[in-house]
């Protein structure tokens, strides 16, 4: 069976090369790109792929987000994570939205080739003791106090709309307040948190969301 790939990476000459590699594989079709999440979103249906590829950094949000966005709309879609930096907190976020895999630009071709087959028959490219590192991270947070002490309410809320994937306009239409003005309200989330990615954010968010259920399980 031919397996059918769509490509979402913000660089037009990226997707260039990464479709004209996929092509000249038999087994292997591309269906559809985007270069941004916007176009993913718009475009995957009727692209109908077995496996979405995805660059982290997007200019509309990023491929984590969106990860989690087509896992949830399209379960039978795999997606596989590409990047140019290794990002622990991206690898950890990459892990809760459903990636199936995480690879650096910088692997060899044949190796991106055969991740897209390994992924497309269902397994996974996450190294066991990266994802068991992350169970562990969920399991025993090594920050006990509340790391959201020194959030107002409407930060709070800001910081679980980030974590379910929401970009800055989404979330200004649904508080009802200017994009500039959320925009600010990240950055100063960044900072009371000491991040730097937004990523970050939502590794967090839902860090304490599965605290939080597994607290009330427990009860």
């Amino acid at each position: 069976m031919t397996i059918r790939v769509f490509i979402v990476d913000d660089h037009e000459v990226v997707r260039w090369g990464i479709s004209s590699l996929i092509d000249a594989e038999e087994d292997l079709e591309v269906t559809g790109e985007a270069g941004s999440v916007e176009e993913a979103l718009a475009r995957i249906s009727s692209a109908r792929p077995d496996v979405a590829l995805l660059d982290v950094r997007l200019p509309d949000g990023d491929g984590i987000q969106l990860c989690r966005e087509i896992r949830s709309s399209y379960p039978d879609v795999y997606c596989l994570m590409l990047t140019s930096h290794s990002d622990d907190e991206a690898l950890f976020s990459a892990i809760l939205a459903g990636a199936s895999g995480y690879l650096l630009k910088q692997i060899k071709l044949t190796d991106l080739v055969g991740g897209i087959r390994r992924v497309a028959a269902g397994e996974s490219l996450l190294d066991p003791a990266v994802t068991a590192k992350v169970l562990a991270r969920l399991r025993s947070p090594k920050d006990e106090e509340d790391p959201l002490a020194k959030l107002s309410a409407q930060e709070r809320r800001i910081l679980e709309l980030v974590t379910d994937g929401k970009t800055n306009k989404q979330i200004a239409g649904e508080m009802f307040l200017a994009e500039k003005t959320v925009k600010n309200y990240v950055s100063n989330l960044l900072a009371k948190l000491g991040m730097s990615h937004r990523s970050q954010v939502a590794a967090l968010g839902a860090r304490l969301a599965e605290r939080k259920r597994q607290g009330s399980e427990g009860s």
